[in-house]
Parts: C-alpha cells; structure tokens; sequence
C-alpha cells in the first residue's frame, strides 16, 4: 500500500488516446489525480506527461507498474512510477568553492529538498568541517594526471555503496570521464555561470568586468559527454552596472548559482525533468 501519493512520468510518441488511456487506468483502480502536466512537442512528436495521483488502499507500486505495462507497451511509452514520499539519493561533489555547497545542504537539512544527502565528495579537504557540522559523510578523492582513473573507481563504488540516485556538482571543478557520464546519464547535474558572451578559462567575472557585461548568470543542466552541453535544466539571471566590481559581479554569481542549481535539484527529485534529446521538458 503507497502511504502518499504517487508519481507516474510518460514520454511517449505523441497520439490520440494517451490521456485518456491514462486516466481510466487510474479510475478503475481507484486512484485520484491531484495534479498533471503534460506538452506535446510538435517538433519531435513526442509527449511528456507527469500526473500526481492518490493511489488507492490495495495499490502498491510494484503493482501499478505491472498492470500498467500493456498500456505502456500499446504506446511505446517509457514509463516510471514514483512514491511521491521516496527521497532521492544523493551525492553532492565540491573543490574549492562552497556556495552551493553550504545552500545545498541548508535547504536540505530545513526540507526543502525532497532528497537525502549520502555524502560530500571533494577533492579537496576545505569543506570537511561543513559536511561533519551536518552530519553527512565526507570523502577526499584527491586527483592528479596519473590518478584520474583511480578515484573514477573510488566514486563509482560510493555511488554503488550509497544507493545514489543522483550527483550534483556544486561547483566540482574537475571533468567526469566519457564512461561516467554515459553510467549516469540524466543523473549527474551541474552549475555554471553563464554570461551573455560566455567568458571560459580562467577570472570569469574579471573578463565580464572588462567586456562591459550587463547580465550575470547561471546555467544547471545534466552533465555529459560534451562539456558543459549537456540538457539544460534551470537558467537565472541578475541585471549589473558599470559601477560594479569583479568581486561585486561575482558575488552576484554565487547568488544566483545557489537558486538555480536548488530549483535544478527540487524539480529533479520531484521528477518534473524529462529528457527530449539535447533538451529537456520541466514540468513545474
């Protein structure tokens, strides 16, 4: 029996019928729709639809994804079930930059995040005080030229020993391997600024204080094999001056990083992003 409600995503060829198909199932079970989203992209013909539902007293989720998978399979769906109350495992990667970090772990620790953290990854030490003053388990990988592939394997068997759903990298300032990603695809997101022209290298808000910049942003998007090109999730931004200084626009940045990174992660775990190719559908 589901104690709360329950989550039910579809991404589907689009069609006549779905909805409606949908809806019946969940009628003669005995299930009520709280809330639903759907949209239909002409473009790729394809439809993404998440319904929140109140599941009935005999209803249990190994049951619904059994009874549920002929209809899944008339439609060519890729369909998942979700306790709404289920709590999404997850591992937060840090270096040397703690905002997102600390914000992370605050709005957690208050329950505004609907997952639990199995743990702080850094290749750095700073940050260890932080994650024991939360009570979370905190693990140096450090990481050299001759030791990439060796910590890969360390954080591989965290993610295996922990349960981990999901890893955020809260500002991790080094690259996942090609074959990481492709493992947790759709399940690594990552945060960065993002200016309008985007600065790469080194002094990001030093090269935007010389070019004049006029907006200070922020992208998290999935993580893969292309760096920092992977699906965007969430984008926010903050209007600056002339009068501003590096340190001032970078201030800002760390502002708007903590927000958009914590929308990306919420409506993660909520299971409100679904992927559509290079691009993703959010169904907040």
């Amino acid at each position: 029996m589901i104690e709360s409600g329950c989550i039910l995503t579809i991404v589907c060829p689009d069609r006549k019928g779905i909805v409606a198909a949908v809806s019946r199932f969940l009628f003669e079970r005995d299930c009520n729709i709280v809330e639903s989203t759907q949209f239909g992209d002409r473009e790729t013909n394809k439809f993404f639809l998440r319904i929140l539902f109140s599941a009935g007293e005999l209803a249990t989720i190994e049951t619904l994804r059994r009874e549920f998978a002929p209809i899944a399979s008339s439609f060519a769906m890729s369909a998942s079930f979700h306790a709404e109350a289920a709590r999404t495992r997850t591992l937060i990667m840090v270096s040397r930059l703690g905002h997102c970090l600390v914000d992370l772990l605050y709005r957690w620790r208050i329950g505004a995040l609907p997952i639990d953290i199995a743990g702080v990854v850094s290749n750095h030490r700073d940050f260890a005080d932080v994650a024991a003053a939360h009570g979370t388990p905190f693990h140096y990988l450090p990481i050299d030229k001759t030791s990439k592939a060796r910590q890969e394997d360390a954080l591989s068997a965290i993610v295996d020993a922990e349960g981990v759903e999901l890893i955020v990298l809260a500002r991790y300032m080094q690259i996942l391997s090609p074959a990481f990603c492709g493992r947790m695809r759709g399940r690594v997101i990552n945060i960065h600024h993002s200016f309008l022209p985007s600065f790469k290298g080194a002094r990001p808000y030093h090269q935007a204080h010389e070019r004049g910049v006029k907006l200070i942003g922020a992208t998290a998007h999935y993580v893969t094999e292309d760096l920092d090109e992977g699906p965007i999730i969430e984008q926010g931004a903050e209007r600056v001056t002339h009068a501003m200084s590096p340190a001032d626009l970078a201030a800002i940045g760390r502002d708007v990083e903590t927000v958009v990174l914590a929308r990306a992660v919420r409506w993660h775990a909520e299971h409100r992003v679904l992927l559509n190719g290079k691009r993703t559908v959010v169904l907040a």
